[in-house]
């Protein structure tokens, strides 16, 4: 974890959706240097099935050492973030922080998402984001080191981040559009910055979207707290930049990572919009190119996806059984339609008979599936039994990372993604899957 170092003594910092949650982590650590908070949240009762409101992170807040000052703010709502604004000004003389934490979210496709989900999600996202920044910016601009901080994500161009959730994403590049304009607008005065979690982190909305069992998958809020920390205490010359929490906690010098983990040593579920590694803190915006045209090479070699010639092994030393024979089937109906549609490379690890290392490759183009190690890196690597891989394919199997998936499933089953793979790709998978099954019973009629 990152020592606190009272740097943010006395500063007055406001952060949307602090009852709960990123936003409560966030006000915690910053309460442990002595600041003052404003809670700027709409639960004032206790909700029935959501945790805490903004008397009981208040409460939370001064115990840790900082003053609280909790306001009912709906973000939708333009007066009532200008009334909080002014109370904090009178409370505490000022604002020198501001973190753009409310979110609203809703995965769904274009024709599946409500016109109340999509306004529920432009206005709190975007429009909320939008005015908070700018009824707290002429306060900001009198504060000798002041920062705005929005969770979301670097903008990747990348379409299979807009399929699935379109009006999801338009709303989280909204908040990042917000840092690009707003850095470059005032520049010099107020820094203004992007945080982005490199992983999942267990919050009710994960609990909600992800299902029991989840939370092994994720980390703690903490790492995002610690994060956002080390940029507030930086100088206001850090400015314009989209952040992943890990990477600049590695910088900071942060060696031990299973402290942030809910299951420490259990696989975790990268976060949606990162589907390449990020190696350096200060990331500026780059647009997503279109792939290098890709062609298959003769004999063992393929194309990879970044250009690479890589071997594949051949499928000479294929195991017979049940499970050679759904990979007979998946490679029938591997196209590149779903290569274009999934973008995804997966390794299975499996026990018993048949068992060894397998893959689905369909990333690269044309896609192949057989035995042993995957032609490129996997982007994910399932661990499971032979048995359980077959019923994975007929139907009787759980689908990995789905949303309905209840206490006592995926015993068998564990993942651990590479190269940040994303929540989509498991979706296109979980497509694919049931597209063999069907293959596979009309193959038996």
């Amino acid at each position: 974890m990152l020592p606190n170092t009272g740097k943010l003594a006395g500063c007055t910092v406001f952060i949307t959706g602090a009852s709960r949650g990123i936003g409560k982590a966030i006000a915690l650590k910053a309460a442990k240097d002595g600041a003052n908070i404003v809670i700027a949240a709409k639960t004032a009762e206790p909700h029935p099935t959501l945790p805490g409101t903004i008397y009981t992170a208040a409460e939370e807040i001064e115990a840790a050492g900082g003053k609280a000052l909790p306001c009912i703010v709906n973000v939708r709502e333009e007066q009532q973030i200008i009334n909080a604004v002014e109370k904090a000004v009178k409370t505490f003389g000022g604002i020198d922080i501001l973190v753009n934490n409310a979110s609203a979210i809703s995965l769904t496709g274009t024709l599946e998402t409500a016109t109340k989900k999509v306004n529920l999600m432009m206005d709190v996202n975007v429009r909320g984001t939008y005015l908070t920044s700018k009824a707290c910016l002429p306060h900001l601009r009198k504060s000798k080191n002041p920062h705005i901080l929005n969770l979301s994500p670097p903008m990747n161009l990348n379409p299979m981040w807009f399929k699935n959730h379109c009006a999801y994403t338009i709303s989280k590049y909204g908040m990042s559009m917000c840092v690009l304009g707003m850095a470059e607008e005032f520049r010099g005065e107020v820094a203004v910055n992007a945080l982005w979690p490199k992983t999942a982190i267990h919050t009710a909305a994960m609990d909600m979207l992800g299902g029991a069992g989840i939370e092994k998958q994720c980390r703690k809020t903490d790492i995002l707290a610690d994060a956002a920390y080390c940029i507030l205490t930086k100088p206001k010359t850090f400015t314009g930049n989209f952040i992943i929490d890990e990477v600049l906690l590695r910088e900071e010098g942060v060696k031990d990572f299973d402290v942030y983990a809910i299951a420490p040593g259990h696989p975790l579920m990268p976060d949606f919009f990162l589907d390449v590694e990020i190696d350096s803190t200060a990331t500026k915006q780059e647009t997503y190119g279109a792939a290098q045209e890709e062609k298959k090479l003769s004999g063992s070699q393929q194309e990879g996806a970044d250009g690479a010639k890589v071997k594949t092994e051949s499928a000479a030393a294929e195991p017979s059984g049940p499970v050679a024979e759904t990979f007979r089937v998946i490679r029938g109906v591997v196209t590149e339609e779903y290569v274009r549609s999934t973008q995804g490379v997966f390794q299975f690890d499996l026990s018993g008979d048949g068992g060894g290392t397998w893959y689905i490759d369909l990333k690269t183009k044309g896609g192949s599936a057989g035995f042993g190690k995957p032609p490129v890196a996997a982007d994910v690597v399932m661990s499971m039994s032979s048995a359980d891989f077959v019923k994975m394919f007929t139907g009787e199997g759980q689908r990995p990372l789905s949303r309905d998936t209840g206490p006592g499933a995926q015993k068998s089953l564990c993942w651990r993604g590479s190269r940040a793979v994303s929540h989509l790709v498991i979706w296109e998978w979980s497509s694919f899957q049931l597209f063999v099954a069907q293959e596979k019973v009309q193959a038996r009629t």
